[in-house]
């Protein structure tokens, strides 16, 4: 199949655009000799580690982009993706001039270079008509392309809240375990990166963290190397349980009953700091008689375990203090994941494991930056008080296709999509591709490459990378504020997202002062006072003043200052032999779909160097599966249920368990063999709590292709 990429228009030579290389400027954070700059940087990507970065300009060209050294959780490593970022930013197939489509939907993508002047005017345009009948027919679409508080919805927000334009709800990545992890602890908080170096077991839950989590495996690998007990707790066996020292592959979305078992014999064997209980957990009653229920027998059977490792893993965990977990995203996105984050949080809890620094959970550490944000950056007040109809960027497929109603609303009828790509990486794929693929939706797509969602745009917007913007970062998986300095000026004719919605506003007629704050304006109004922005700059990060042990004596960031156990419970998935006996029966294997390595989300995956690495959508299935279907290592097949099918390798792999099958993502549609990928046969229906997609929910059946 030809690469939409090959289709995309032949650009002129990279050259700054004057206007926006004065407004990069001559900013802090920047050394070194004569034609060599040393410019402080953050990895803008979605991933807990958020590292600083040291980039190399030389002569004005981006030379290295290498790890801060004395960065805490950076230490100076950085993954193999973001250490060639310098070859996504001078990619030779970059974006760098305003596009508009010439082809009509239905056909392959043709666009047209425009002047900025004119795409601007004519989108303007566009969204008057269709502002005058009702704003909220125009939708924003975008997620973590770039975690940064400025480029990502710093000015945004301002434009949409002032349009009048409908919200999105960003649910498709973690909103179910952070849902569960704020009704348990009141926040998403938790221990502190360093400390795991100095826990006796960890517990490595729903995290192939070598993949995506380098700078906590780090951690981790000094205490296993000082005696220190680690278990992987995840249905592959990732390159992460290679080297830990048990690996439980347990069913997919079965992770809130082991959690139950375990604490069946936490009550059983009385393992228990009733003190802590006592002092610092509302609804321990409610909660120990449902964990009752859960022997370690019905668990086994329930989780696909033997009832050995479900006894042999509570004693350790009650044995081996201070017990710590890292749980990530993995496991949220089924159908009981929210309340599966409920139940594994409840666990140190019970232990007392929150006596130590070293003791305890993470699973995000957002929340503790929430009294330190200015929430009136977005500047929510600019809706005036308008209606706000909230759309759930994980149903965008059937949203898109649906027709005005009182219960829906009007029809969306433009979508600007930014820091996403929704056609590769939102469920049900085909849905999604006919909802952007209509004639009568006019598509925005702030961009970098011809993504799948580009190709069916209307207009595609050259956006900058980063290093050629300012931004400032917090992370999901420490404590610290980083800066983000312009390395060096816009490519061609690409802006910040900032100054597009700034001259999309414009172009609209909008003049509140707001619109005509720049990018320096907007970080000092990021944070409040206690967050020294001149250190921030000066040094390149600035650490939050938090306790080492933040719930040793309680002190939750919950009403009551408790852990709440109220209400947490197992459920099970939506697709599997409980719950749907029928179609397991037609479709009896349970697919993930993790992420490839070198791939973040759907970034990077038009990286050439990248791309050889992982070679080609695979398939991972074990030899018994593979059997039993006449299939064989390294031949084509396809994966397919009552959603649709898609073409991939099979890899015959002792990553597999029997039942479970791997689509490793998330590859852009128009690289696969098909035009398709794993979301072709993934659901919309939605997660227990915090209104996320059930991604691992999923079963399906493999034949030969």
């Amino acid at each position: 199949m030809p690469s939409a990429l090959a289709e995309a228009p032949v650009h002129l030579p990279p050259q700054a655009d004057p206007a926006i290389a004065r407004e990069a400027g001559t900013a802090p954070g920047r050394e070194g000799g004569a034609g060599i700059r040393i410019v402080k940087g953050a990895c803008p990507h979605d991933c807990p580690d958020t590292c600083a970065l040291k980039v190399t300009v030389e002569d004005g060209r981006v030379v290295k982009v290498q790890g801060q050294p004395d960065h805490a959780s950076t230490h100076g490593a950085l993954c193999t993706k973001v250490s060639r970022y310098p070859e996504r930013t001078y990619h030779a197939e970059r974006v760098l001039h305003p596009l508009k489509r010439v082809s009509a939907k239905h056909e392959a993508p043709r666009f047209e270079r425009i002047a900025w002047a004119q795409a601007l005017e004519e989108i303007a345009g566009r969204l008057k008509a269709i502002a005058a009948r009702d704003p909220q027919a125009i939708l924003p679409y975008s997620y973590a392309g770039t975690m940064g508080m400025l480029q990502g919805e710093g000015m945004a927000a301002r434009f949409f809240h002032r349009l009048g334009a409908s919200c999105l709800d960003r649910t498709i990545c973690s909103s179910a375990g952070g849902a569960g992890l704020a009704a348990t602890y009141g926040h998403k908080v938790g221990m502190h990166l360093p400390y795991y170096a100095e826990s006796r077991l960890i517990l490595i839950w729903g995290s192939n963290s070598i993949a995506s989590n380098l700078h906590f495996w780090t951690f981790a690998n000094q205490a296993k190397r000082a005696g220190a007990k680690l278990v992987c707790i995840d249905p592959r066996k990732t390159e992460t349980a290679d080297k830990c020292h048990q690996h439980l592959a347990l069913l997919p979305g079965t992770d809130g009953a082991l959690a139950l078992g375990l604490m069946h014999e936490l009550i059983a064997h009385d393992w228990l700091d009733h003190d802590y209980i006592a002092r610092h957990v509302t609804g321990w009653d409610e909660l120990r008689e449902k964990a009752l229920a859960w022997t370690p027998e019905r668990t086994a059977a329930e989780c696909g375990l033997s009832a050995d490792e479900v006894r042999g893993l509570a004693r350790d965990y009650a044995t081996l203090a201070p017990a710590a977990i890292r749980l990530n995203y993995g496991m949220q996105r089924v159908r009981g994941g929210g309340n599966a984050v409920r139940l594994i949080a409840l666990l140190p809890c019970l232990t007392g494991a929150w006596r130590h620094r070293a003791g305890g959970l993470l699973l995000s550490s957002s929340g503790w930056f929430a009294p330190f944000k200015n929430p009136a950056l977005e500047r929510a007040d600019l809706r005036g008080g308008r209606p706000a109809r909230t759309i759930n960027m994980s149903t965008i497929g059937d949203d898109l296709l649906r027709e005005a109603s009182p219960a829906f609303g009007p029809k969306v009828e433009a979508v600007i999509v930014y820091n996403s790509n929704p056609v590769a990486v939102a469920p049900e794929s085909a849905k999604v591709a006919a909802g952007f693929g209509r004639a009568d939706l006019m598509t925005v797509v702030l961009e970098h490459f011809m993504t799948d969602t580009a190709d069916l745009a209307d207009y595609v917007l050259p956006a900058t990378t980063q290093l050629e913007h300012l931004d400032v970062h917090l992370s999901y998986g420490h404590t610290d504020v980083l800066i983000n300095e312009p390395a060096i000026a816009p490519l061609g004719e690409s802006r910040p997202n900032t100054r597009i919605f700034r001259d999309l506003a414009a172009a609209m007629g909008f003049d509140e002062p707001a619109f005509h704050e720049d990018d320096e304006a907007l970080l000092r109004q990021a944070f409040r006072d206690e967050v020294d922005l001149d250190q921030l700059r000066a040094r390149g990060w600035f650490t939050l003043p938090l306790p080492q042990a933040p719930f040793a004596e309680g002190g939750f960031p919950s009403r009551d200052g408790k852990a709440d156990a109220r209400g947490a419970d197992y459920l099970p998935n939506y697709e599997s032999r409980a719950s749907d006996p029928a179609l397991a029966a037609r479709y009896p294997l349970a697919m993930i779909s993790p992420p490839a390595r070198n791939f973040l989300n759907s970034s990077f995956v038009n990286v050439k160097s990248l791309r050889d690495i992982e070679g080609e959508q695979l398939l991972e299935m074990s030899a018994g599966d593979a059997a039993a279907r006449g299939l064989a290592d390294g031949q084509m097949v396809r994966v397919f249920n009552d959603r649709g099918s898609y073409r991939c390798r099979l890899e015959v792999s002792a990553r597999a368990r029997d039942g479970v099958v791997h689509g490793l993502g998330v590859w852009w549609r128009k690289l696969g063999a098909d035009g398709r990928n794993v979301n072709e046969v993934t659901h919309q229906r939605l997660t227990d709590l915090g209104r996320a997609p059930c991604f691992y929910d999923c079963l399906v059946e493999v034949d030969a292709d």
